[in-house]
């Protein structure tokens, strides 16, 4: 009687056990724009990781469950259709920017600097949907979006350099093999941290599971954080910020009459020769050269000879956007420079809040919680993280003592692959990752001159988001396609 007791109680246990195991909750819904019909298949799958105990393989346990939407044309050649598979950054955000600003079939409709909409927005087509030639998988890296570890999980475990590769990089492999697409093109499509993460991505599929992409699309791109961190002796930002500090304080009628293109080649020249050299000089420079290179940088930024030779000449982004318009009692976007706003104080030294992120962000949470229970009808009552500090601190250990740069890690793959291509965008008016220090950067990449055609870079009047701006936008999309399209290698 014991037994039979103790085989029901285990049972019992057993079935209570399985009920709190985590399960794929996944939805899928038929939809169309314009002429082109698509499924969409959206939730969570769970991520399993091989036990290995006293050297016995002990099963597959589950750690997290990560947040996908993917988008499908049904009927196409598997081994014709490209899928590509999209997030973007921070660390710290959703997929949402890519997926609702460029990328997806729909598309929030916010307005733009000067016609911004009220709340609750719009949601409307996007018939510029790269879905038109490509299938797209976007990724919630964990604790993004509806992504989390699972119960008993540790989040910390993902939110670093490697252990967020590990799994966005065992989301890719895990669609690509449940979707029998190992033989379709495949893409990478990264938006700021998230360049630099399909840029690792690309070399750790490569080398972990044997994947060999077509091509990668970095928007508002960083491989090298060094080129960026205004920290100790690092000169590096100084000079590959000033294109940016000039486009914008164009846009803002602080150079007159004179073209961005001409401006914008001023600033690049005295960023690349002179500029280093000033500051490179140190306490050698004499009285006149300083006071040469104040009033060239005061031209070119906007900003007064007396401030920059208070900040030794040494212009931190933020405190650009701070002093920039201070006369004027206005603050400029660090994500897009062409969006302004208001402080409680301005004698700050820096702003209190980036105008363009607030800009921004309403329209985009508000539309994609409508839209994903609505429209593809998923429901979770878990907060949906569009952008959250929850990731930090973000461990980038394998770096320690060195800025993290994969520069060499897309080298690599390119060289290991010639035939993958690389199309990068950039806004002239984005603060968070400038231009001149992405050019600065593929200028670097350690890949033989007959790679060199593999990159193609493009430029918009925009910032960091670059789609919410209507002209960018349009064109853009066009770039998307006609790289998607080109035959691999050309």
């Amino acid at each position: 009687m014991l037994d039979v007791l103790s085989l029901l109680m285990a049972e019992e246990e057993k079935k209570k056990d399985d009920a709190d195991k985590p399960v794929d909750d996944l939805v899928t819904t038929a939809h169309s724009v314009g002429d082109l019909s698509y499924t969409v298949t959206t939730g969570r799958i769970v991520l399993r990781e091989e036990k290995i105990t006293d050297d016995a393989f002990n099963g597959h346990e589950p750690t997290a469950e990560v947040f996908l939407t993917a988008y499908v044309k049904p009927g196409a050649d598997p081994l014709t259709r490209p899928v590509t598979f999209a997030f973007n950054g921070g660390p710290g955000s959703a997929s949402v920017w890519l997926h609702l600003g460029l990328l997806g079939p729909r598309r929030v409709d916010m307005g733009d600097v000067g016609t911004l909409k009220p709340p609750p927005y719009g949601l409307t087509d996007n018939h510029e949907t790269l879905l038109a030639e490509s299938d797209l998988v976007f990724i919630d890296p964990i604790t993004t979006g509806y992504s989390r570890a699972v119960k008993g999980g540790k989040p910390k475990d993902f939110h670093g350099f490697t252990g967020d590769l590990n799994s966005v990089g065992e989301v890719i492999r895990l669609w690509t093999s449940r979707n029998g697409r190992w033989l379709s093109p495949k893409y990478l499509c990264g938006e700021s941290y998230g360049t630099l993460r399909a840029a690792a991505l690309a070399r750790h599929l490569q080398q972990q599971y044997g994947m060999a992409l077509n091509g990668l699309m970095l928007i508002s791109s960083v491989l090298d954080l060094g080129t960026l961190e205004f920290e100790g002796h690092n000169d590096d930002p100084y000079p590959l910020y000033l294109p940016t500090y000039a486009a914008i304080a164009h846009y803002h009628g602080l150079h007159g009459d004179r073209p961005l293109a001409e401006v914008l080649a001023e600033a690049e020249a005295f960023a690349e020769r002179d500029y280093p050299w000033a500051l490179a000089r140190g306490a050698r420079m004499t009285a006149d050269e300083r006071a040469d290179a104040a009033t060239t940088l005061a031209r070119l930024t906007g900003l007064s000879v007396d401030y920059i030779d208070r900040v030794d000449l040494r212009i931190e982004h933020v405190r650009f956007f701070t002093e920039l318009l201070r006369a004027r009692r206005r603050t400029v976007g660090r994500l897009d420079g062409r969006f302004l706003g208001w402080d409680a104080d301005y004698g700050f030294e820096r702003w209190s809040a980036d105008p363009s992120m607030d800009a921004i962000i309403g329209p985009y949470t508000g539309v994609f919680n409508h839209y994903v229970r609505t429209e593809l009808t998923y429901q979770n009552d878990l907060p949906y993280n569009i952008l959250t500090d929850k990731v930090r601190p973000w461990s980038f250990k394998e770096f320690e003592g060195q800025f993290v740069n994969v520069a060499d890690r897309l080298a690599a793959t390119m060289r290991a692959n010639p035939h993958l291509r690389v199309y990068v965008a950039s806004g002239y008016h984005d603060g968070a990752t400038p231009y001149f220090a992405t050019e600065h950067t593929l200028a670097h990449l350690a890949i033989p001159a007959e790679l060199r055609p593999n990159i193609r870079v493009e430029y918009f009047e925009a910032g960091h988001m670059m789609y919410v701006h209507e002209p960018s936008r349009l064109a853009q999309s066009e770039h998307l396609r006609e790289f998607v399209q080109a035959p691999s290698g050309g």
